[in-house]
Parts: C-alpha cells; sequence; structure tokens
C-alpha cells in the first residue's frame, strides 16, 4: 500500500482548529477583511451559502411564509422596554453615536461633535424589536393572524473571540419572525420551523443533526422555550445549527401587538422567532472536510461537475474544447437532486493537475479530465470527491466510464454522493455518542480521559431549574460541557438524574461544543 500525498499541510487528527483555517483558505471561501471579526466570503463560499439559502427560501415560502426586509438600525429605545431580551445582547452590540466626521486637523478624521445623534442607533443583532413595532401596526384583528415574515439579511454581534463561519462579528443570516392567536398554533409554527431545519440540514447539507429543546439556560434571551438542532463536528464538538424560539407573549407586551378577538376582547398575540446562519457553511467544512480539503454535498455545490480539459496550445485544443463543451451541454440537461446539473467546463490557463488539485481543495462533487486519447476512445476520466484515494497505488481513483454512460448516469452519481457523505456523518456520529453513563464522576472522567475527541454523552436528567440549575451549568463549565439539547427522539427516562440524584423524567446530551 502506497503513502498518499494529501494536498492539505496539517491533517485533522494533527491540529483541527489549523486543519480548520486551511481548509477555508485552500479552497477559497473566505478571507479577513481588516477589520476584527468580519469576513470577505468569497465567491466559492458564497456560492455554498446562495444555494443553502435558496434550498432554504423554498421552504420557508413553501410553509407560506414571506420575505420583508427591516432596516438594518435599530433605536435604543426598542430595546430598553424589552430588560431580558436586551440584557442578553447587551454585551455583544454595536451602536452608532454619530452621523458625520470631521477632520482632526492632522490628516484624519474623527466625529464631529455638532452631528450627535439625539438617540443612539443599535446595529441589529436581531430584529425581535423592531418587527414587534411593525407587527403592532399590520395586527388589528384575528382575521390578520397568523402573520407569518422572514427577512434574509445580516447581522453584527460584537464577538470577542472570533472564527470564520463560526462565530463572526458580522454574519448573515434568515430570521423568521411570525404572530398567532393563541399558544398551541405558536408552538405549532416553532415546532414546523425545528423540523424544516432538520429536513434541510439532512436532506440538503448532509448533516445529521439532533432536533431537541434546549434547556432553561440556554434559551434566547426572552423566550419561553428554545429548541436547536444540533450537528456533531469531526472532533466530537457540538454545533448549534440552527434555532426556534416560542416566545410566548412576552415581546407582544413589549411591542403592543394585540388583536382583537373572534369575542370582540383585546389580546396579546403570541410570537415566533427562528433562524439559522452562514455557520452553517463552517458546518459543513468540519463535518465533511477531508485532509485533502473541502468535500461539498452536491445538494449545495455551486458547480457538482466540473470539466477539465488537458489542454497543450496546440492545433487539436480547439477540437477538445468542442468535445468537452458537447460534454458539458449533454450533463447541464441531465437532472440531480430535484434540479438541472450544474456543471462548469474549466478553461482556465494551467496545467490541468493543477486545475484538478484546486478544485480537489475546494470540493466540487466530481471532477472530469479530458485529454486528447480520452476523446478519440470516447470515454472521460472521472474523479468522485467523496472517494479521492486509491488505497492500494495512493494514487487518485479515476474511473474510466464511456462518454454516454456517464452522462446518463450522472444524476444517480450526484445522489449517490450526496447520500454517501449524509451515512458517513450520521454513522460517525452515532459512533460517538455514549448512553451508558450514569455518575457525575465517570461523565467527568470520560471528557478529560477518553482521548481528543470524547464526542458526545446522553444522560438521565431531572430537569432542574433556577439556582439547581445554575449550579450544574458551573459543574460543567469546569471540564468545557454544556448542555446541548433534549432530544425529542431520545428513549424515556427510566432512572435517576446525574446531577440531583432525583427522580428523572428526560434525556439530555452533554457535550463539547462551539
Amino acid at each position: 500500500m502506497s503513502q498518499i500525498r494529501h494536498a492539505l499541510t496539517i491533517k485533522r487528527e494533527d491540529d483541527f482548529a489549523k486543519w480548520y483555517q486551511e481548509v477555508i483558505s485552500a479552497a477559497d471561501l473566505a478571507e479577513e477583511s481588516g477589520v476584527r471579526g468580519c469576513m470577505v466570503i468569497k465567491p466559492w463560499g458564497y456560492g455554498i451559502w446562495e444555494r443553502i439559502q435558496r434550498l432554504m427560501d423554498d421552504r420557508i415560502k413553501a410553509a407560506g411564509v414571506q420575505n420583508c426586509y427591516f432596516p438594518l438600525f435599530i433605536p435604543l429605545a426598542n430595546f430598553t422596554r424589552e430588560a431580558e431580551h436586551v440584557e442578553g445582547f447587551a454585551k455583544e452590540m454595536a451602536v452608532v453615536t454619530h452621523h458625520r466626521l470631521i477632520s482632526d486637523g492632522k490628516g484624519g478624521l474623527i466625529p464631529d461633535p455638532a452631528a450627535k445623534l439625539e438617540e443612539p442607533l443599535v446595529v441589529r443583532p436581531t430584529s425581535e424589536t423592531i418587527i414587534g413595532d411593525a407587527m403592532a401596526r399590520w395586527i388589528q384583528s384575528w382575521r390578520d393572524l397568523p402573520l407569518l415574515t422572514n427577512q434574509w439579511a445580516n447581522v453584527v454581534r460584537w464577538e470577542m473571540r472570533t472564527r470564520m463561519f463560526l462565530r463572526t462579528s458580522e454574519f448573515l443570516w434568515q430570521e423568521g419572525h411570525t404572530a398567532h392567536e393563541n399558544r398551541d398554533e405558536a408552538l405549532a409554527e416553532t415546532h414546523r420551523a425545528l423540523e424544516m431545519y432538520r429536513a434541510c440540514a439532512e436532506d440538503d447539507l448532509a448533516l445529521p443533526v439532533i432536533a431537541g429543546e434546549k434547556p432553561e439556560n440556554e434559551r434566547f434571551p426572552g423566550a419561553v422555550e428554545t429548541w436547536s438542532i444540533e450537528a456533531m463536528m469531526q472532533d466530537g464538538k457540538a454545533l448549534q445549527a440552527g434555532t426556534s424560539h416560542y416566545l410566548g407573549t412576552n415581546f407582544a407586551h413589549a411591542a403592543g401587538i394585540q388583536f382583537q378577538d373572534r369575542e370582540g376582547a383585546q389580546q396579546f398575540c403570541h410570537t415566533t422567532s427562528w433562524g439559522v446562519s452562514t455557520r452553517l457553511i463552517g458546518g459543513v467544512i468540519m463535518t465533511h472536510g477531508d485532509d485533502d480539503g473541502l468535500r461539498v454535498p452536491p445538494a449545495i455545490a455551486p458547480q457538482q461537475i466540473v470539466i477539465i480539459p488537458m489542454l497543450r496550445e496546440a492545433p487539436e485544443d480547439a477540437e477538445l474544447l468542442a468535445y468537452c463543451e458537447g460534454v458539458r451541454a449533454a450533463l447541464a440537461g441531465q437532472s440531480a437532486l430535484g434540479e438541472r446539473v450544474r456543471v462548469i467546463l474549466d478553461k482556465k490557463p494551467g496545467k490541468a493537475a493543477a486545475k484538478r488539485w484546486d478544485w480537489v481543495r475546494k470540493g466540487a462533487p466530481v471532477i472530469i479530465e479530458v485529454g486528447p486519447r480520452d476523446m478519440a476512445e470516447g470515454k472521460l476520466a472521472v474523479l468522485r470527491r467523496d472517494q479521492l484515494w486509491n488505497a492500494e497505488n495512493g494514487k487518485p481513483a479515476f474511473s474510466y466510464p464511456a462518454h454516454a454512460d456517464f452522462v446518463a448516469g450522472a444524476g444517480a452519481l450526484l445522489e449517490t454522493i450526496q447520500t454517501a457523505l449524509y451515512e458517513e456523518a450520521r454513522t460517525r456520529r452515532d459512533a460517538n455518542i455514549r448512553r451508558d453513563i450514569v455518575t457525575l464522576d465517570a461523565l467527568a472522567d470520560h471528557f478529560e480521559n477518553s482521548g481528543k475527541y470524547p464526542g458526545w454523552v446522553e444522560v438521565e436528567w431531572a430537569k432542574p431549574t433556577d439556582a439547581a440549575l445554575d449550579k450544574i451549568v458551573e459543574t460543567l463549565k469546569i471540564h468545557k460541557l454544556t448542555i446541548r439539547n433534549v432530544p425529542r427522539a431520545s428513549a424515556e427516562a427510566s432512572g435517576q438524574c446525574i446531577f440531583t440524584g432525583n427522580r428523572a423524567v428526560e434525556r439530555i446530551i452533554v457535550a463539547r461544543a462551539y
């Protein structure tokens, strides 16, 4: 068996954090912007986000939700109405205090003292407050309900420790905001959004996730219930990949969102909010990436198939390019995963092998190389990104199907790759969740002495609240652990809570997390 020479300089098992950063650079996803915590998302990275956005937006609209847009700047007074909400975001807010700059007399610029705003404006960390104002204007009667809105936007949360895609000061996201007549309808919407996120993560991003309710200490500020989908990264840490919140009438009271009910009385609306962000791209990297770079699931790949002609700047190049264009056109007429196949002919100057490795690092699902001999024989040299290497000889695992056969089977191949990536990640996740730990000491021992990547533990839980829960959270912090969620599909509790010794009422996941 030959030694494989991988495309990256850092292996996952050696330094997962540095490997992650190298993937982002090598796959040409994003770069630093010069402002701490803000990044430039490059075309391949933004193309992945556009695919996620498109697929998610289709799901959102299929539920009858309509897109809106709300201002970037929110009056500070909006937040002061909602003490619990603002407390959750106060340390992260960016605040605008002036509307003009003037010269400082030394060649620089300073805020103009005469241009100080009468009221500071907050750069939106989330839009509950300003959307609440709009809902209060738009809703008068039960006939106006349910009100189902969503916006795609950027938000700012001034993070102290930043990491591209995972935790940035500015990020892109969607935020759904809905208002309902009663608790049951609002809860149904909360769970609909959660299921939408689960389906999108698993079906489109090939990310196996566990959906469940967050404990009291992990709720969104001002929420009555918070639900999440949690994904396991290859280092065993959890990534919160999406959240859905039932807000009760808390925000309705603060913003005055009222309606006349069917009997003529005034009632406060029950509201929800739910969102996912560009953090999903970080989840794709850490779930599917390997020691050669990124592997993009076909459903969200900007280009699913890349054709690389082996050009030699000779007269026959025109014929080869024409042949490759014919392959591209034939593939573009095929369907996979419910859409036309996305295929590109890479005609950029450069050696074919160098271009191949560029696409390997970017994670294009299928890479095709075509040379004069392939053209003459009517064949294609095909490389699957999810099965890159021939373990016997340590070389790329090309297959050589006939041109027509490959075109006819291209859609099925892409669907096979999509499924294979999901199954690989699901198998790895399931193998790294322990459910046999029944004492706090055993829990601590597992995370401290089970190697570099200890995975998750699901344990019995009595659902303590208030001071009892705070004490547990502080105990977990010693081991850098957090409670992720209560899996809605977990087995019924049957023993004692490992934290309190009381009779357990449910099971929770404990893990280290991003």
